[in-house]
């Protein structure tokens, strides 16, 4: 054994009897959430990151100076496997902060803006939400039309943003905007921090088909930003953007809840309640269903073996969550499948039935979340296998030179 794998063990060690103090034992069979469906409990996951909180544990890759444990990619890929052994709660509501908006702040805000707001997001005592994606700008984000317009220290924001998950009661949106028409599209944007109490905004949920009302458009009408919650120099919005969308490709494992590791035991201990081990089409479709989600547990991997390595996440992300999404939808139609009429109909008290309805009726929503299917193709295409890009005719156009639709918002 050489020196690190040595200071891993021994590092290791110290991680198992840190969160055996703090946290409780995963015990077989306990419910599951894959990304938040059918929950909207803030109070577990606060109390679970405020129980962590003291040393950085949940979030071990950031700096010390911010709170984190200034771990190194294979440290925290030790904290990663030993939290797996203990009852973590669905940590949706508090993953933008965590995995996507509490980096991208690291890479791009200033030491006084990173003072000022991770903390918060460390402890679960501020809630963030993501407010990219428009009802005219969704796989082509850099089409969006939300306009910012400097009035003195502030920032005029009007526009409709949508999809925004938890937005009904997040503290601060990671927010972009158009701040210069008269460039190309991907040059003229802005990110900032938006206070979603800030008057001007006005969020509503909407209703999903699995019951959930966590997606929500927001309408800004001429919403105020101080220019000291600005992120990154005018014009660098874009920059910001991609930092954040290569975050959010990983952002799933962060959720908790149990939606990777142990989904296919899941799967054969329901075979066998529901009588169907002995079936060789359902056998069939079994293990079938099994390899899809242990290709994505291996493609995570690489990705995780990457960051490991000390690489920025990049285009291993994609190939991730476009495996994720095929393992997961392939699991949620076995389970309904397995189930029967009760998984239609669930029987009242029955924890089989309403937790798999409730992943097959989520499932779908995977391939569209955090970038569609085509888009990670695209980016696997081009940045992966080195196939030409896409043709692109507006990428040097002015952006008020665009042929495009008026919202109602911008009139």
């Amino acid at each position: 054994m050489n020196a690190s794998e040595s200071e891993l063990r021994t590092f290791r060690t110290s991680v198992r009897d840190v969160l055996a103090a703090r946290l409780t034992r995963r015990r077989a069979g306990d419910s599951f959430t894959v990304l938040g469906a059918g929950s909207d409990d803030v109070d577990a996951g606060r109390a679970y990151l405020r129980a962590l909180a003291d040393g950085g544990w949940a979030v071990p890759t950031w700096p010390k100076e911010y709170g984190g444990l200034g771990a190194t990619p294979a440290q925290a890929a030790v904290v990663a496997q030993e939290l797996a052994h203990f009852d973590v709660p669905d940590l949706y509501p508090y993953v933008i902060g965590l995995a996507i908006a509490g980096p991208t702040l690291i890479a791009h805000a200033t030491p006084e803006q990173c003072s000022r707001w991770l903390p918060a997001i460390r402890t679960g005592d501020e809630i963030w939400c993501q407010l990219f994606s428009e009802p005219d700008a969704g796989s082509d984000l850099a089409s969006l039309a939300t306009r910012a317009e400097r009035d003195g220290d502030q920032w005029r924001v009007t526009g409709a943003k949508v999809w925004s998950s938890r937005a009904h009661y997040s503290q601060r949106g990671l927010l972009l905007a158009r701040t210069d028409p008269s460039v190309p599209k991907h040059a003229g944007i802005t990110a900032f921090a938006l206070d979603m109490h800030a008057p001007g905004v006005t969020v509503s949920p909407l209703r999903q088909m699995n019951g959930d009302t966590h997606f929500s458009e927001v309408h800004l009408d001429h919403a105020s930003v101080d220019d000291h919650d600005r992120i990154d120099a005018p014009g660098n919005g874009w920059r910001v953007a991609r930092t954040a969308l290569t975050y959010e490709r990983g952002a799933g494992a962060v959720g908790g809840g149990g939606w990777g590791a142990d989904l296919k035991d899941r799967l054969v201990d329901l075979a066998h309640r529901r009588g169907a081990a002995g079936d060789p089409v359902l056998r069939q479709r079994l293990a079938v269903t099994i390899i899809e989600l242990e290709v994505a547990r291996m493609t995570a991997r690489r990705a995780r073996d990457a960051a490991k390595a000390g690489r920025s996440p990049g285009p291993e992300g994609s190939g991730a969550k476009l495996r994720g999404s095929a393992g997961l939808k392939a699991a949620a139609s076995l389970g309904l499948e397995l189930l029967g009429p009760d998984g239609i109909a669930p029987v009242e008290g029955d924890g089989d039935g309403g937790e798999w309805q409730t992943l097959f009726l989520t499932s779908p929503s995977i391939s569209i979340r955090g970038g569609t299917d085509e888009i990670q193709r695209n980016i696997v295409g081009e940045r992966v296998l080195g196939l030409p890009p896409e043709p692109r005719a507006d990428v040097d156009v002015p952006f008020s030179e665009l042929p495009r639709t008026v919202s109602r918002g911008e009139r």
